[in-house]
């Protein structure tokens, strides 16, 4: 018999339907999950069983009246520990918050979710204030990847990741300001996609300005489609939020991509490939030819922007302590601290400078996007290396951004990217094919996507 931890949403929904399962078994089974496994892949920071079963109780009651509240009501997801969640502590990796809170106010994707009636299973493990792109942090420590618990799971949303590959909850909340729903997702194979900046709103306002986003992280393209459709649309706290795409996500887009006009960049034209990374994505490239595209191999014909991505990424961390005490900056990460005291010393000058680079990359990108619908490209340039160390050996620099060329680029450009698992290296580590359209271009990456799956289903992590 199928456990109901490793069934997916629109599975877990069918099965409600059908009287097959209730939500309170779907609950028990990923807090059973949770409990046989996350002591050794530490993926969740905070678990509250009792208020999980409540939820899930008040579904199944709903259920057994005919009053669902939405689409995912009685589905588990789990919350990245960066987003508000009213009645439960946000610590964002730090020991420098307060639990006492009070927290009395949900972000607005987490808000949706409590609308719609989803489970709440609870906070996923991030490293301190999301700033970099593996999971680990001074107040729960190593976050590890569930195909080999040796190796990270990637971040910032390392923890959502872990617990949706290892059936922890078929549906994660994350997010992305550099990289941080792709990185993990392609380290752990599973689907996500950032999608364009405003989709989901966000609030409060990150930090790090117009770079951050929030995903969906899911083991197929169908159930990130659900939580597209349950999270996205403006919300007033939010000014830059935009609304409801023309057409919902779920239930519709083409088998094939007949006449889509794709370009296939290994490289991006400077970023240096693990050999059998780029065989497998130059592989699933080829898939978009058999299903109808015409594929081209072409660099969008930008220099790494990584100098100008640190400008804003760490001044942005530096604003994110900046009311801290001394006592509290000697606790954070050692690689916050130091990139904060660099952020700090950037003039007004240099951010602005930044920022005019970053508005050219996105005159660039959006030139090419008139010759090409897509663009295909890695979304990571090497699999999970160990855990608990911010770069690979070998690394040129101690900073994460050394090692993650395909991601940051479109968070300065605010596109949406997604990351499709498409195969493994040798070792049996994940690698991940990342989708990148135009701005506004959501429904159409998603299309894509979806058709990529159903040609080519991949093979989800399953306990050896």
């Amino acid at each position: 018999m199928t456990d109901a931890a490793d069934l997916t949403a629109v599975e877990l929904l069918e099965a409600y339907r059908a009287g097959t399962l209730s939500p309170v078994e779907a609950a028990e089974a990923v807090l059973a999950r949770i409990d046989r496994d996350d002591a050794e892949l530490n993926a969740f920071c905070l678990l509250d069983p009792d208020t999980t079963l409540e939820m899930a109780r008040a579904s199944a009651e709903r259920r057994r009246r005919g009053e669902t509240l939405g689409a995912l009501d009685g589905v588990p997801v789990s919350i990245k520990d960066v987003l508000l969640t009213r009645g439960w502590p946000t610590l964002r990796g730090s020991t420098t918050i307060d639990p006492a809170g009070p927290w009395e106010e949900d972000a607005p994707s987490v808000a949706r979710l409590r609308e719609q009636g989803a489970v709440f299973v609870g906070k996923t493990t991030t490293p301190e204030f999301a700033w970099k792109g593996v999971t680990d942090n001074p107040l729960t420590g190593v976050t590890r990847n569930p195909w080999d618990t040796t190796r990270t799971p990637g971040g910032s949303s390392g923890g959502a990741a872990a617990a949706v590959a290892a059936g922890m909850a078929p549906l994660a909340l994350g997010t992305d300001g550099g990289g941080s729903v792709r990185i993990p997702a392609a380290f752990t194979g599973v689907f996500t996609i950032k999608p364009t900046y405003g989709r989901i709103p966000h609030y409060p306002a990150s930090p790090f300005g117009t770079l951050a986003h929030t995903g969906p992280m899911t083991n197929t393209v169908a159930d990130a489609e659900l939580l597209l459709d349950a999270v996205c649309g403006a919300d007033g706290r939010d000014w830059s939020s935009l609304p409801p795409p023309p057409t919902p996500f779920s239930g519709g887009g083409p088998h094939d991509l007949t006449g889509l006009r794709v370009a296939f960049s290994p490289d991006l034209g400077f970023a240096r490939v693990d050999p059998e990374v780029a065989a497998s994505v130059a592989a699933a490239a080829e898939v978009f030819t058999e299903l109808g595209a015409k594929v081209e191999q072409a660099d969008p014909g930008f220099a790494d922007p990584v100098a100008d991505f640190e400008v804003l990424w760490f001044a942005g961390a530096a604003k994110v302590v900046e009311h801290l005490t001394g006592e509290q900056r000697a606790r954070l990460d050692p690689g916050l601290r130091d990139i904060c005291e660099q952020g700090a010393r950037y003039s007004a000058l240099e951010y602005l400078t930044a920022t005019a680079r970053r508005m050219d990359l996105g005159r660039i990108m959006g030139l090419f996007h008139e010759r090409y619908d897509l663009l295909l490209t890695p979304t990571m340039p090497i699999a999970a290396f160990e855990a608990g160390v911010e770069v690979p050996p070998g690394s040129p620099t101690p900073r994460w951004t050394s090692w993650t060329p395909f991601t940051y680029p479109f968070n300065m450009t605010q596109q949406p990217a997604a990351n499709l698992p498409c195969g493994f290296t040798a070792d049996g580590l994940p690698i991940g094919l990342q989708v990148v359209g135009a701005r506004h271009a959501d429904n159409l990456v998603m299309a894509a996507c979806r058709a990529y799956e159903q040609a080519r289903p991949w093979r989800r992590f399953s306990r050896r």
